[in-house]
């Protein structure tokens, strides 16, 4: 008699895990933002990290518990707009855009921008699109690449190549969001098929990396990721280019 009760008290604490790790999420993102108004940046950016693994973690549960629902992916880009829209914006204009904040509040503005469209596009296209790849760099992978940056070099920026880098960068950043290159998902690995011991071996050896080597990690692999989109479309431009040049021979031949 008291099964059904148990089952349906469970299936509603279920139902709200996901959206208390978007919740830890969006604080995070806002307490990074308070960090940075403090000049805190080496607070801040690990913040961010925070706040991107809490974003994977919630997804996950809620397919793993079977309690997704639209209003916890509205309430997910909600709370991705301001971790890794605003608060890396905010992050990387305090610490890196002292010596040109002219342009630098224009190049934040473009991150913040970009980053609700690439969400607001993901909105429309999850459902029609490839699972096992995004479509543009997602937003946490762009405030990871900020979020790297400030985290391997937290002092802040006084000279003004240095600022023009960084703001180079932002910008690059902006536009992959909103672009059409294809970046790996993650959805395909499967921790439970029969060779699922190598992915734990592997994430075993990655954590301890970030562990002893925190800094440069974070920064090769954002950099590593953001750079996967523009060179994969690079190189799948060449493969079909090869394949078309025999088969336009042929045609040609007599």
């Amino acid at each position: 008699m008291t099964s059904r009760p148990v089952g349906r008290r469970f299936r509603r604490g279920a139902a709200i895990l996901p959206s208390l790790f978007t919740t830890g999420n969006l604080f995070l993102g806002f307490w990074a933002m308070i960090r940075a108004l403090h000049g805190q940046y080496a607070e801040a950016a690990p913040l961010i990290f925070g706040a991107i693994v809490l974003d994977l973690l919630d997804g996950r549960i809620a397919r793993m518990t079977g309690t997704t629902s639209e209003f916890g992916g509205e309430l997910d880009s909600l709370a991705d707009v301001i971790s890794f829209g605003v608060a890396p914006a905010l992050l990387v204009y305090a610490w890196g855009f002292g010596a040109a904040p002219r342009v630098g509040w224009l190049a934040a503005f473009l991150f913040v921008v970009c980053g609700a469209l690439r969400l607001a596009r993901f909105n429309v296209q999850r459902h029609n699109v490839d699972g096992r790849y995004f479509v543009g760099l997602p937003i946490p992978a762009a405030a990871a690449m900020v979020a790297a940056v400030v985290n391997f070099r937290p002092e802040p920026v006084v000279d003004r190549a240095l600022a023009s880098a960084c703001l180079a960068l932002v910008i690059v950043l902006s536009f992959l969001m909103v672009s059409t290159f294809r970046y790996w998902s993650g959805k395909t690995v499967d921790l439970k098929s029969r060779r699922s011991y190598v992915t734990i071996v592997g994430i075993a050896v990655a954590l301890i990396l970030v562990a002893l080597h925190t800094e440069w990690v974070l920064l090769i692999a954002a950099t590593a990721f953001w750079l996967s989109g523009p060179l994969g479309w690079l190189a799948g431009g060449s493969r079909r280019r090869a394949a078309a040049e025999p088969a336009a021979a042929s045609t040609e031949a007599p």
